[in-house]
């Protein structure tokens, strides 16, 4: 089986200051912490000579081949970026940025933030703008229903509180 995929859907180009600032934190990490000693190990086990049985060698260009990836994607991924600094003029409607509380049927409470794609993570509580949930939650108001298709089937969400930090 290859590796070819069909191509998605491009993922949005907003992000929060907050996450431009650690992903551009991981970029120079990278490359000015991670990269140089990498860099130093493959060019001393390059110069023990035979390369093709060098396991120091081989490991070490797998590595560095992994971080200049990264790089090449974050510093393209960061070039095309809109930061949104500010919160939107209507600030009692669902937007990107917005912190959003939500209940379902059963009383079961939820906080979410609508984040870029890039910064989503699930154990802050940041989900893309992008994902279903939040697609649905674009646009509302508190005390508005939320209608998410999920695996499990149709759940609906009543929004309790918006806020933005």
């Amino acid at each position: 089986m290859g590796r070819w995929r069909p191509k998605g859907k491009p993922a949005s180009k907003y992000i929060t200051p907050e996450g431009y600032r650690r992903l551009n934190e991981e970029l120079q990490r990278l490359w000015k912490e991670e990269r140089p000693p990498i860099t130093k190990s493959v060019q001393e086990a390059a110069a023990q000579g035979d390369r093709s049985e060098n396991a120091e060698y081989i490991y070490g260009k797998k590595q560095l081949r992994e971080i200049d990836r990264r790089i090449r994607f974050l510093s393209k991924r960061l070039d095309g970026m809109n930061v949104v600094e500010r919160a939107p003029e209507d600030t009692g409607k669902v937007f990107f940025g917005a912190w959003v509380e939500v209940e379902d049927d059963d009383g079961k409470v939820e906080r979410f933030r609508l984040v870029g794609p890039d910064e989503a993570d699930g154990s802050r509580g940041e989900i893309s703008v992008d994902a279903p949930l939040a697609r649905a939650l674009l646009g509302k108001r508190v005390d508005d229903e939320a209608w998410v298709r999920t695996p499990n089937g149709e759940r609906c969400l009543y929004v309790n509180r918006i806020w933005y930090s």
